[in-house]
Protein backbone atom coordinates (compact mmCIF):
# COMPACT_ATOMS: atom_id res chain seq x y z
CA UNK A 1 0.00 0.00 0.00
CA UNK A 2 1.34 3.32 -0.83
CA UNK A 3 1.95 6.51 1.44
CA UNK A 4 -0.88 8.33 0.25
CA UNK A 5 -3.42 5.76 0.24
CA UNK A 6 -2.42 4.82 3.75
CA UNK A 7 -2.84 8.35 4.80
CA UNK A 8 -6.41 8.11 2.70
CA UNK A 9 -7.62 5.17 3.93
CA UNK A 10 -6.09 6.06 7.66
CA UNK A 11 -8.37 9.75 7.36
CA UNK A 12 -11.42 8.57 5.78
CA UNK A 13 -11.66 6.02 8.43
CA UNK A 14 -11.04 8.73 11.45
CA UNK A 15 -13.98 8.61 14.16
CA UNK A 16 -15.85 11.92 14.40
CA UNK A 17 -14.97 11.67 18.25
CA UNK A 18 -11.65 12.53 17.34
CA UNK A 19 -9.99 15.86 17.88
CA UNK A 20 -9.00 16.68 14.65
CA UNK A 21 -7.15 19.95 15.96
CA UNK A 22 -4.79 18.63 17.82
CA UNK A 23 -3.58 16.48 15.16
CA UNK A 24 -3.14 20.10 13.30
CA UNK A 25 -1.64 21.38 16.00
CA UNK A 26 1.71 18.81 16.63
CA UNK A 27 2.07 18.91 12.55
CA UNK A 28 2.29 22.74 12.58
CA UNK A 29 4.25 23.42 16.25
CA UNK A 30 7.19 20.91 14.27
CA UNK A 31 6.83 22.00 10.93
CA UNK A 32 7.30 25.97 12.37
CA UNK A 33 10.08 25.03 13.91
CA UNK A 34 12.06 23.21 11.12
CA UNK A 35 11.34 26.91 9.54
CA UNK A 36 12.62 28.45 12.29
CA UNK A 37 15.35 26.56 12.05
CA UNK A 38 16.11 26.81 8.49
CA UNK A 39 15.69 30.47 8.48
CA UNK A 40 17.49 31.20 11.52
CA UNK A 41 20.97 29.53 10.47
CA UNK A 42 23.66 31.92 9.40
CA UNK A 43 26.65 30.29 7.64
CA UNK A 44 29.86 32.22 7.21
CA UNK A 45 32.97 30.48 5.76
CA UNK A 46 36.40 32.07 6.22
CA UNK A 47 39.62 32.78 5.03
CA UNK A 48 41.42 29.70 6.32
CA UNK A 49 38.13 27.41 4.92
CA UNK A 50 36.83 27.30 8.49
CA UNK A 51 32.77 27.01 8.40
CA UNK A 52 30.89 28.14 11.17
CA UNK A 53 26.98 28.45 11.36
CA UNK A 54 25.40 31.46 13.67
CA UNK A 55 22.16 32.17 14.25
CA UNK A 56 20.84 34.85 11.58
CA UNK A 57 18.84 36.78 15.03
CA UNK A 58 22.18 37.83 16.33
CA UNK A 59 23.12 39.44 12.89
CA UNK A 60 20.16 40.83 12.94
CA UNK A 61 18.38 41.27 16.59
CA UNK A 62 15.39 43.40 15.07
CA UNK A 63 14.32 40.21 13.90
CA UNK A 64 14.29 38.20 17.48
CA UNK A 65 10.45 39.63 18.18
CA UNK A 66 9.62 36.78 15.39
CA UNK A 67 10.58 34.08 17.82
CA UNK A 68 7.54 35.08 19.85
CA UNK A 69 5.73 33.64 17.57
CA UNK A 70 8.14 31.29 15.89
CA UNK A 71 9.18 29.65 19.07
CA UNK A 72 6.21 27.15 18.96
CA UNK A 73 7.70 24.02 20.61
CA UNK A 74 5.65 25.02 23.83
CA UNK A 75 1.88 23.97 21.45
CA UNK A 76 4.04 20.64 21.28
CA UNK A 77 4.19 19.65 24.54
CA UNK A 78 0.83 21.05 25.05
CA UNK A 79 -1.01 18.64 22.90
CA UNK A 80 1.51 15.80 24.28
CA UNK A 81 -0.38 16.80 27.63
CA UNK A 82 -3.55 16.69 25.98
CA UNK A 83 -2.76 12.79 24.24
CA UNK A 84 -0.88 11.50 26.90
CA UNK A 85 -3.96 12.12 29.54
CA UNK A 86 -6.63 9.82 26.69
CA UNK A 87 -4.02 7.84 26.21
CA UNK A 88 -2.69 6.83 29.99
CA UNK A 89 -6.32 6.92 31.33
CA UNK A 90 -7.55 4.49 28.40
CA UNK A 91 -5.12 1.54 29.54
CA UNK A 92 -6.44 2.47 32.94
CA UNK A 93 -10.24 2.30 32.33
CA UNK A 94 -9.40 -1.50 31.37
CA UNK A 95 -7.34 -2.53 34.36
CA UNK A 96 -7.42 0.24 37.23
CA UNK A 97 -5.38 -1.91 39.25
CA UNK A 98 -3.05 -3.13 37.18
CA UNK A 99 0.75 -2.27 37.76
CA UNK A 100 1.42 -3.00 34.23
CA UNK A 101 -0.12 -0.24 32.98
CA UNK A 102 2.63 2.35 33.29
CA UNK A 103 5.19 0.03 31.41
CA UNK A 104 2.58 -0.87 28.87
CA UNK A 105 1.90 3.25 28.43
CA UNK A 106 5.70 4.22 28.04
CA UNK A 107 6.01 1.56 25.54
CA UNK A 108 2.55 2.79 23.41
CA UNK A 109 3.90 6.70 23.76
CA UNK A 110 7.29 6.46 23.02
CA UNK A 111 7.75 3.54 20.45
CA UNK A 112 6.98 6.17 17.83
CA UNK A 113 9.27 8.66 19.39
CA UNK A 114 12.26 6.17 19.88
CA UNK A 115 12.52 4.23 17.40
CA UNK A 116 12.87 6.85 14.60
CA UNK A 117 15.32 8.45 17.03
CA UNK A 118 17.79 5.69 17.48
CA UNK A 119 17.74 5.06 13.91
CA UNK A 120 18.71 8.78 13.72
CA UNK A 121 21.54 8.24 16.30
CA UNK A 122 22.38 4.86 14.75
CA UNK A 123 23.48 6.22 11.19
CA UNK A 124 24.58 9.13 12.56
CA UNK A 125 27.08 7.68 15.07
CA UNK A 126 28.14 5.74 12.11
CA UNK A 127 28.57 8.17 10.01
CA UNK A 128 30.88 9.71 12.77
CA UNK A 129 33.07 6.83 13.05
CA UNK A 130 33.63 5.96 9.18
CA UNK A 131 34.61 9.55 9.37
CA UNK A 132 37.31 9.22 12.08
CA UNK A 133 38.79 6.07 10.83
CA UNK A 134 38.55 7.71 7.23
CA UNK A 135 40.49 10.75 8.34
CA UNK A 136 38.06 12.89 6.89
CA UNK A 137 36.85 16.36 9.13
CA UNK A 138 37.33 19.56 8.76
CA UNK A 139 35.00 22.24 7.70
CA UNK A 140 31.07 21.78 7.43
CA UNK A 141 31.43 17.70 8.48
CA UNK A 142 32.74 19.36 11.66
CA UNK A 143 29.79 21.60 12.28
CA UNK A 144 27.59 18.69 11.18
CA UNK A 145 28.15 16.39 13.58
CA UNK A 146 28.32 18.88 16.36
CA UNK A 147 25.00 20.95 15.01
CA UNK A 148 22.64 17.82 13.87
CA UNK A 149 21.71 16.68 17.48
CA UNK A 150 21.15 19.72 19.09
CA UNK A 151 17.49 19.31 18.19
CA UNK A 152 17.52 15.84 20.79
CA UNK A 153 17.13 18.25 23.89
CA UNK A 154 13.73 17.86 22.56
CA UNK A 155 13.07 14.26 22.53
CA UNK A 156 14.65 14.16 26.43
CA UNK A 157 12.17 17.01 27.34
CA UNK A 158 9.37 15.06 25.89
CA UNK A 159 10.71 11.45 27.69
CA UNK A 160 10.38 13.51 30.94
CA UNK A 161 6.67 14.03 30.53
CA UNK A 162 5.74 11.24 29.64
CA UNK A 163 7.39 9.57 32.55
CA UNK A 164 5.62 11.99 34.61
CA UNK A 165 2.42 11.56 32.93
CA UNK A 166 0.45 9.38 36.07
CA UNK A 167 1.93 11.29 39.05
CA UNK A 168 0.96 14.47 37.35
CA UNK A 169 -2.52 13.48 35.86
CA UNK A 170 -3.26 11.92 39.57
CA UNK A 171 -2.62 15.89 40.82
CA UNK A 172 -4.75 17.29 38.34
CA UNK A 173 -8.09 15.24 38.48
CA UNK A 174 -7.20 16.18 42.50
CA UNK A 175 -6.85 19.93 42.25
CA UNK A 176 -7.60 20.88 38.52
CA UNK A 177 -6.20 24.36 38.15
CA UNK A 178 -4.42 24.09 41.67
CA UNK A 179 -2.37 21.50 40.11
CA UNK A 180 -0.81 24.14 37.15
CA UNK A 181 -0.79 27.23 39.50
CA UNK A 182 1.32 25.11 41.53
CA UNK A 183 3.79 24.77 39.08
CA UNK A 184 3.74 28.39 37.60
CA UNK A 185 4.62 29.22 41.57
CA UNK A 186 7.39 26.93 41.29
CA UNK A 187 8.39 28.24 38.38
CA UNK A 188 8.23 31.68 39.53
CA UNK A 189 10.35 30.79 42.71
CA UNK A 190 12.84 29.52 40.97
CA UNK A 191 13.55 32.75 39.15
CA UNK A 192 13.17 34.57 42.47
CA UNK A 193 16.28 32.84 43.99
CA UNK A 194 18.39 33.40 40.46
CA UNK A 195 18.14 36.58 39.83
CA UNK A 196 16.97 37.96 43.34
CA UNK A 197 18.99 35.90 45.41
CA UNK A 198 21.63 34.43 42.84
CA UNK A 199 21.31 31.55 44.32
CA UNK A 200 23.26 29.07 41.97
CA UNK A 201 22.36 26.36 40.10
CA UNK A 202 18.85 26.22 40.93
CA UNK A 203 17.81 27.61 37.52
CA UNK A 204 18.06 24.01 36.07
CA UNK A 205 15.00 23.14 38.31
CA UNK A 206 12.80 25.10 35.55
CA UNK A 207 13.88 22.10 32.72
CA UNK A 208 10.90 20.45 34.72
CA UNK A 209 8.91 23.57 36.16
CA UNK A 210 8.14 24.86 32.75
CA UNK A 211 8.03 22.72 30.58
CA UNK A 212 5.99 20.38 32.69
CA UNK A 213 3.31 23.54 33.34
CA UNK A 214 2.67 23.93 29.75
CA UNK A 215 2.34 19.86 29.72
CA UNK A 216 -0.21 20.60 32.57
CA UNK A 217 -2.40 22.70 30.24
CA UNK A 218 -2.87 19.70 28.14
CA UNK A 219 -4.61 17.76 31.02
CA UNK A 220 -7.00 20.88 31.43
CA UNK A 221 -7.64 20.87 27.56
CA UNK A 222 -8.63 17.17 27.96
CA UNK A 223 -10.95 17.64 30.62
CA UNK A 224 -12.77 20.72 28.51
CA UNK A 225 -11.49 23.16 31.24
CA UNK A 226 -9.87 25.93 29.01
CA UNK A 227 -12.82 27.89 28.57
CA UNK A 228 -11.77 31.14 28.69
CA UNK A 229 -8.66 31.12 25.82
CA UNK A 230 -8.42 34.58 25.05
CA UNK A 231 -7.77 35.16 29.13
CA UNK A 232 -5.30 32.65 29.22
CA UNK A 233 -3.70 34.59 25.69
CA UNK A 234 -3.94 37.67 27.18
CA UNK A 235 -2.49 37.27 30.35
CA UNK A 236 0.14 35.33 29.18
CA UNK A 237 1.54 37.88 26.46
CA UNK A 238 0.53 40.59 28.95
CA UNK A 239 3.02 38.82 31.34
CA UNK A 240 5.71 38.33 28.98
CA UNK A 241 6.02 41.56 27.87
CA UNK A 242 6.41 43.05 31.14
CA UNK A 243 8.98 40.80 32.14
CA UNK A 244 11.12 41.39 29.38
CA UNK A 245 10.59 45.41 29.07
CA UNK A 246 11.73 45.53 33.02
CA UNK A 247 13.33 42.31 34.27
CA UNK A 248 16.53 40.42 33.40
CA UNK A 249 15.30 38.34 30.25
CA UNK A 250 16.49 38.96 26.64
CA UNK A 251 13.65 39.59 24.09
CA UNK A 252 14.37 36.21 21.88
CA UNK A 253 12.64 32.99 23.35
CA UNK A 254 15.43 30.95 21.42
CA UNK A 255 18.93 31.27 23.04
CA UNK A 256 21.15 33.57 21.39
CA UNK A 257 25.17 32.94 20.94
CA UNK A 258 26.67 34.73 23.94
CA UNK A 259 24.28 35.90 25.81
CA UNK A 260 24.29 36.12 29.59
CA UNK A 261 20.92 34.81 30.19
CA UNK A 262 18.73 32.47 27.82
CA UNK A 263 14.90 32.18 27.92
CA UNK A 264 15.63 28.79 26.55
CA UNK A 265 18.11 27.04 28.54
CA UNK A 266 17.16 27.05 31.01
CA UNK A 267 13.93 28.15 30.72
CA UNK A 268 12.79 31.05 32.68
CA UNK A 269 9.44 32.72 33.91
CA UNK A 270 9.04 34.56 30.58
CA UNK A 271 9.40 31.58 28.29
CA UNK A 272 6.42 29.72 30.66
CA UNK A 273 4.52 33.37 29.95
CA UNK A 274 5.07 32.94 26.39
CA UNK A 275 3.71 29.27 26.21
CA UNK A 276 0.77 29.99 28.18
CA UNK A 277 0.01 33.16 25.60
CA UNK A 278 0.52 30.63 22.63
CA UNK A 279 -1.70 27.69 23.86
CA UNK A 280 -4.56 30.12 24.65
CA UNK A 281 -3.95 31.71 21.13
CA UNK A 282 -4.34 28.56 19.52
CA UNK A 283 -7.17 27.54 21.40
CA UNK A 284 -9.38 30.84 20.67
CA UNK A 285 -8.92 29.93 16.87
CA UNK A 286 -10.03 26.27 17.63
CA UNK A 287 -13.48 26.83 16.59
CA UNK A 288 -13.38 27.89 12.67
CA UNK A 289 -9.99 25.79 12.11
CA UNK A 290 -11.88 23.14 13.05
CA UNK A 291 -14.77 23.61 10.82
CA UNK A 292 -11.90 23.88 8.06
CA UNK A 293 -10.20 20.20 8.93
CA UNK A 294 -13.44 18.87 7.97
CA UNK A 295 -12.90 19.33 4.62
CA UNK A 296 -11.01 16.08 3.01
CA UNK A 297 -8.25 17.14 1.23
CA UNK A 298 -6.83 18.96 4.41
CA UNK A 299 -7.89 16.32 6.75
CA UNK A 300 -5.87 13.78 4.26
CA UNK A 301 -2.75 16.07 4.02
CA UNK A 302 -2.98 16.54 8.16
CA UNK A 303 -2.82 12.70 8.66
CA UNK A 304 -0.11 12.74 5.89
CA UNK A 305 2.33 15.03 7.26
CA UNK A 306 1.50 13.30 11.20
CA UNK A 307 3.06 10.28 9.90
CA UNK A 308 6.23 11.34 8.97
CA UNK A 309 6.42 14.48 10.83
CA UNK A 310 8.83 13.09 14.09
CA UNK A 311 11.74 12.02 10.90
CA UNK A 312 11.13 14.90 8.97
CA UNK A 313 12.21 16.84 12.80
CA UNK A 314 14.67 14.53 13.20
CA UNK A 315 16.00 14.77 9.72
CA UNK A 316 15.83 18.75 8.58
CA UNK A 317 19.10 19.69 9.78
CA UNK A 318 20.90 17.11 7.79
CA UNK A 319 18.97 18.88 4.56
CA UNK A 320 19.78 22.06 5.95
CA UNK A 321 23.47 21.04 6.02
CA UNK A 322 23.59 19.03 2.80
CA UNK A 323 22.52 22.28 1.31
CA UNK A 324 24.94 24.18 2.14
CA UNK A 325 27.49 21.52 1.85
CA UNK A 326 26.40 21.19 -2.15
CA UNK A 327 26.70 25.12 -2.27
CA UNK A 328 30.33 24.77 -0.71
CA UNK A 329 31.23 22.08 -3.17
CA UNK A 330 29.92 23.79 -5.69
CA UNK A 331 32.36 26.53 -4.93
CA UNK A 332 28.93 28.72 -4.95
CA UNK A 333 29.37 31.96 -2.79
CA UNK A 334 27.59 31.93 0.35
CA UNK A 335 26.60 35.40 0.84
CA UNK A 336 26.97 37.29 4.27
CA UNK A 337 23.80 36.82 6.70
CA UNK A 338 21.14 39.20 6.33
CA UNK A 339 23.07 41.13 3.45
CA UNK A 340 20.27 41.23 0.29
CA UNK A 341 21.93 38.75 -1.47
CA UNK A 342 21.08 36.37 1.32
CA UNK A 343 17.26 37.22 1.40
CA UNK A 344 17.43 36.49 -2.15
CA UNK A 345 19.01 33.07 -2.51
CA UNK A 346 16.82 31.88 1.05
CA UNK A 347 13.68 30.69 -0.98
CA UNK A 348 16.37 28.33 -3.27
CA UNK A 349 17.90 27.28 0.16
CA UNK A 350 14.74 26.60 1.51
CA UNK A 351 13.18 24.73 -1.16
CA UNK A 352 16.46 22.48 -1.60
CA UNK A 353 15.97 21.82 1.97
CA UNK A 354 12.14 20.61 1.62
CA UNK A 355 13.51 18.59 -1.52
CA UNK A 356 16.71 16.82 0.32
CA UNK A 357 14.20 16.20 3.49
CA UNK A 358 11.34 14.74 1.92
CA UNK A 359 14.24 12.05 0.41
CA UNK A 360 15.69 11.48 4.04
CA UNK A 361 11.91 11.15 4.96
CA UNK A 362 11.79 8.77 2.02
CA UNK A 363 14.00 6.54 3.19
CA UNK A 364 13.79 6.74 7.06
CA UNK A 365 9.92 6.80 7.10
CA UNK A 366 9.23 3.12 7.69
CA UNK A 367 11.19 3.45 10.97
CA UNK A 368 8.56 6.09 12.54
CA UNK A 369 5.15 3.70 11.81
CA UNK A 370 4.43 1.44 14.89
CA UNK A 371 5.91 -2.07 15.35
CA UNK A 372 3.27 -4.89 14.91
CA UNK A 373 2.46 -6.96 17.73
CA UNK A 374 1.96 -10.11 17.96
CA UNK A 375 -0.47 -11.99 20.36
CA UNK A 376 -1.82 -9.77 23.31
CA UNK A 377 1.52 -9.65 25.21
CA UNK A 378 2.23 -12.09 27.88
CA UNK A 379 -0.04 -11.73 31.24
CA UNK A 380 1.31 -9.27 34.13
CA UNK A 381 1.70 -11.87 36.60
CA UNK A 382 2.09 -11.53 40.14
CA UNK A 383 2.02 -8.16 41.75
CA UNK A 384 5.93 -8.02 42.71
CA UNK A 385 6.57 -8.75 38.71
CA UNK A 386 4.18 -5.90 37.35
CA UNK A 387 6.32 -3.80 39.89
CA UNK A 388 9.63 -4.88 38.69
CA UNK A 389 7.97 -4.22 35.32
CA UNK A 390 7.33 -0.63 36.49
CA UNK A 391 10.43 0.02 38.00
CA UNK A 392 12.38 -1.20 34.99
CA UNK A 393 10.20 1.15 32.86
CA UNK A 394 10.84 4.03 34.70
CA UNK A 395 14.62 2.84 34.53
CA UNK A 396 14.79 2.98 30.90
CA UNK A 397 13.42 6.17 30.28
CA UNK A 398 15.63 7.73 32.33
CA UNK A 399 18.34 6.58 30.78
CA UNK A 400 16.74 7.51 27.35
CA UNK A 401 16.29 10.82 28.55
CA UNK A 402 19.63 11.71 29.90
CA UNK A 403 21.29 9.96 27.34
CA UNK A 404 19.85 12.30 24.73
CA UNK A 405 20.05 15.12 26.09
CA UNK A 406 23.74 14.25 26.62
CA UNK A 407 24.23 13.91 22.98
CA UNK A 408 22.15 16.76 21.88
CA UNK A 409 25.14 18.66 23.97
CA UNK A 410 28.60 17.11 23.14
CA UNK A 411 27.56 16.34 19.15
CA UNK A 412 28.57 13.53 17.54
CA UNK A 413 31.75 14.38 16.76
CA UNK A 414 32.28 13.80 20.93
CA UNK A 415 32.28 10.83 19.97
CA UNK A 416 36.25 11.08 19.46
CA UNK A 417 36.68 14.33 20.78
CA UNK A 418 36.68 13.45 24.59
CA UNK A 419 33.61 16.32 25.02
CA UNK A 420 31.76 16.04 27.76
CA UNK A 421 28.38 17.46 29.53
CA UNK A 422 27.15 17.79 32.98
CA UNK A 423 23.98 16.13 33.77
CA UNK A 424 23.08 16.55 37.34
CA UNK A 425 26.50 17.04 38.75
CA UNK A 426 27.95 13.65 36.34
CA UNK A 427 29.80 14.32 32.84
CA UNK A 428 28.62 12.66 30.59
CA UNK A 429 30.71 11.66 27.30
CA UNK A 430 28.88 10.77 23.66
CA UNK A 431 29.69 7.21 23.58
CA UNK A 432 28.17 7.10 27.32
CA UNK A 433 25.21 8.81 25.91
CA UNK A 434 24.55 6.67 23.12
CA UNK A 435 24.97 3.54 25.44
CA UNK A 436 22.35 5.21 27.80
CA UNK A 437 20.10 5.90 25.50
CA UNK A 438 20.03 2.25 23.83
CA UNK A 439 19.86 0.56 27.00
CA UNK A 440 16.85 2.56 28.13
CA UNK A 441 15.41 2.31 24.77
CA UNK A 442 15.59 -1.88 25.19
CA UNK A 443 14.69 -1.71 28.48
CA UNK A 444 11.52 0.13 27.38
CA UNK A 445 10.54 -1.93 24.76
CA UNK A 446 10.98 -5.28 26.80
CA UNK A 447 8.92 -4.28 29.54
CA UNK A 448 6.06 -2.46 27.67
CA UNK A 449 6.02 -5.68 25.25
CA UNK A 450 5.46 -8.29 28.57
CA UNK A 451 3.08 -5.69 29.80
CA UNK A 452 0.79 -4.68 26.42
Amino acid sequence: MTASVSASALAAATPSSRDRYVDLLRVASLGTVVLGHWLMAAVTTGGDGRVEVGNLLAVEPRLQILTWALQIMPVFFFVGGFSHALSYRSLRRKDPEAASVYPAFLRARLQRLLRPTMVFIGVWGAAAVLLHLGGQGGGLLDVALRLVAQPLWFIGIYLAMVAFTPPLLRLHEKYGWGAFGGLVAAAAAVDVLRFALGVPYVEFLNFAFVWLAIHQLGFLRADGMLTRPYLLAGAGLAGAALLVAYGPYPLSMVGMPGEKVSNMAPPTFALLCHGVWLVGAVEWVRGPVTRWLERPKVWRAVVAANGISMTAFLWHLTAMLGVYGVLLALDTSVPAPATGAWWAQLPLRLAAAAVLTAVLVAAFRGFERPAARGGQGRPAGPASRAGYAGIAAALGVTLCLFGVLGLSMVGFGGLFEGRTALLIAVQVTAPVAVGMTLAGWLLVERVGRGAS
